[in-house]
């Protein structure tokens, strides 16, 4: 079976150069139950100051709790994603027209800075969110705590 080709969950961009990606590659343990359904990412970084390359992993909370953020975004609202386990990225909307990144990974950098994304950002970053959800649908079922099975559908044995 092949991969599905990478997938950006956030893609944040300006025309002074600045970016944050989170850039979804895969599933962490395939075919494995309790690592099946955690994702791969890289996280791409890129300011005046810093240029980084970071590894993160998603859990499907962290998927959701990423889609509740994003229907709270206005000015002075935040959303954020990871850092329970590791690296953790987040974003303040400080106005209408910038927002405030931060990548906090506690072995390696905490990093803060700015970006003036388009102003439909965050209807396409719910569209990158349900992109990534369809590339790699949940497959596997907590019946009881800490006991798993494979769902109704899952396209691993």
């Amino acid at each position: 079976m092949t991969e599905p080709k990478a997938v950006d969950l956030i893609h944040l961009e300006d025309t002074d150069g600045n970016r944050c990606i989170v850039r979804v590659t895969g599933r962490f343990q395939p075919g494995v139950l309790t690592g099946h359904d955690v994702l791969r990412a890289d996280v791409l970084v890129s300011a005046g100051f810093v240029e980084a390359r970071l590894e993160m992993c998603l859990s499907p909370q962290d998927l959701s709790s990423w889609r509740r953020s994003l229907g709270d975004l206005a000015p002075g609202g935040h959303a954020s994603v990871g850092g329970d386990r590791g690296l953790g990225l987040g974003i303040h909307v400080d106005d209408e027209r910038s927002v405030a990144v931060w990548v906090e990974d506690p072995d390696r950098l905490t990093t803060t800075f700015t970006i003036r994304p388009p102003d439909t950002w965050i209807e396409e970053h719910r569209d990158r969110l349900r992109h990534v959800q369809r590339t790699w649908p949940r497959e596997v079922v907590e019946t009881a705590p800490g006991a798993y099975e494979w769902g109704p559908g899952a396209r691993t044995p």
